[in-house]
């Protein structure tokens, strides 16, 4: 190994170990109600076979944490754990039934061949029949163990409900610090269990309504920074940004297309605001809606063919669709005098929403097939919600005090959990497709 490579790998675990404590000291988890039916999972502490030191957060940890915040498990807690075995041979599962635990992950980290990071080699058992039904190795560098144990959380989620993880996805919200002239707002992006939390873009004019390219490596929002508002499409890794619009008036709400190729958006161009299409490519742009009311906050179908829109046309903000193509617009939201921000599930049978009645806001999901709104959130103002991309948890802002926090919810309600960071008034979260 080089001088070079060495004081790089250095670097790296440094930079983990700093980023680790970053992390701890400015978010706090809390998961204020549980699912009593989540399958008992025990996930061992993995053994630590690599060079360098251990982190503070081992993965096992992040494993468990993922799993547990998903609803739909119950890991067993550490300090009840009678055996740490690392391979199958050193399982006794007859001590596990007795724990009426029904699976189990066991597991090590080493170092990776060619000094390319580390190995998380990892398998998952049925107690109950004692077969190995995962058994991998998931490769990280040497900053990246903790998105590997959000791998490997994802494959185990994957493989215990057939459906795909997200737990190594990221999330974008926007944070406001200060008052008056002193406030600053920062577009930041974060792993989905809140930790890692990067500044994106700082302004000390309004940041708005981030979304996410479908490759989960550009971000689209809207800026006040030179006055009037601009949408911006920006690269999360590099920092490199475009201009979208900047016309006279209104240029709000971006939204991506599912591939990518087109961006819907609020602009007034016309003096009122309406919901228009813009061929990223090309720049060219057509007008979608044409009505005196207020028509914002496009969302796109995943099959693309329908754009879900809020308007005020019958009175009230209320979402309404209109095929891409153009059309006569209908409502889709019959519930409550204030539905509006739509978010649509990945597979579309799904529309979360902002619900209100009275003074109260809520976040409620509406059945596409069967058209009955449930209400998921106990808050009075809860808004922007965001679907995670495997469709089971839905993310968004809501108040803790005087405070904007971020919250997750399951989509059948029986789980809701709070991130809270330390500093700012945190708002518009908005949760990334699979990272690929």
């Amino acid at each position: 190994m080089t001088m070079t490579k060495t004081m790089r790998k250095i670097i790296y675990i440094l930079l983990f170990l700093f980023v680790s404590q970053l992390a701890h000291a400015k978010l706090e988890i809390q998961i204020i109600q549980g699912n009593a039916s989540a399958l008992p999972i025990a996930v061992i502490p993995m053994q630590w076979r690599a060079t360098d030191p251990s982190p503070l957060t081992g993965v096992s940890e992040v494993v468990s944490s993922d799993l547990y915040r998903s609803g739909l498990f119950d890991p067993l807690e550490e300090t009840d754990m009678v055996d740490r075995p690392v391979d199958s041979e050193s399982i006794r599962f007859g001590t596990w039934r007795l724990l009426k635990v029904d699976y189990l992950v066991i597991g090590y980290v080493k170092d990776a061949p060619n000094n390319a990071g580390y190995d998380i080699v990892y398998q998952l058992f049925d107690v109950h029949t004692q077969e190995a039904l995962l058994s991998q190795i998931t490769t990280v560098g040497f900053g990246d163990l903790r998105f590997g144990a959000h791998r490997v959380a994802d494959a185990i989620y994957e493989k215990l409900t057939g459906v795909p993880g997200a737990f190594s996805t990221r999330i974008a919200y926007i944070s406001a610090t200060g008052v008056g002239n002193d406030q600053n707002y920062q577009l930041f992006v974060a792993d989905a269990d809140g930790f890692n939390p990067q500044a994106v873009v700082g302004s000390p004019e309004p940041l708005l309504s981030p979304n996410w390219s479908p490759d989960g490596q550009r971000l689209a929002y809207v800026s006040f920074e030179k006055g009037n508002s601009a949408i911006y499409v920006q690269n999360v890794a590099t920092g490199q940004r475009q201009l979208v619009s900047s016309g006279k008036g209104i240029n709000g709400a971006p939204a991506f297309s599912p591939d990518g190729r087109f961006m819907a958006m609020t602009l007034s161009v016309s003096g009122n605001p309406e919901i228009y299409i813009r061929d990223l490519a090309s720049g060219q742009k057509r007008q979608l809606t044409d009505h005196w009311a207020i028509d914002t906050e496009a969302a796109w179908s995943p099959d693309s063919q329908w754009i879900y829109f809020t308007s005020d046309r019958g009175g009230k903000p209320q979402v309404y669709r209109v095929a891409a193509t153009g059309g006569k617009p209908s409502r889709v939201t019959l519930e409550g005098n204030y539905n509006a921000r739509a978010s649509i599930s990945p597979d579309g049978t799904r529309i979360a929403v902002a619900h209100g009645r009275g003074n109260e806001y809520r976040i409620a999901v509406l059945d596409t097939d069967t058209g009955r709104m449930r209400i998921l959130t106990p808050g009075v103002l809860d808004e922007s919600p965001s679907f995670a991309p495997n469709g089971s948890m839905i993310l968004y802002a809501t108040r803790e005090g005087p405070r904007g926090v971020l919250a997750a919810v399951s989509v059948d309600g029986n789980v809701r959990q709070r991130l809270i960071l330390t500093e700012g008034d945190v708002r518009e979260p908005a949760w990334s497709p699979v990272i690929r």
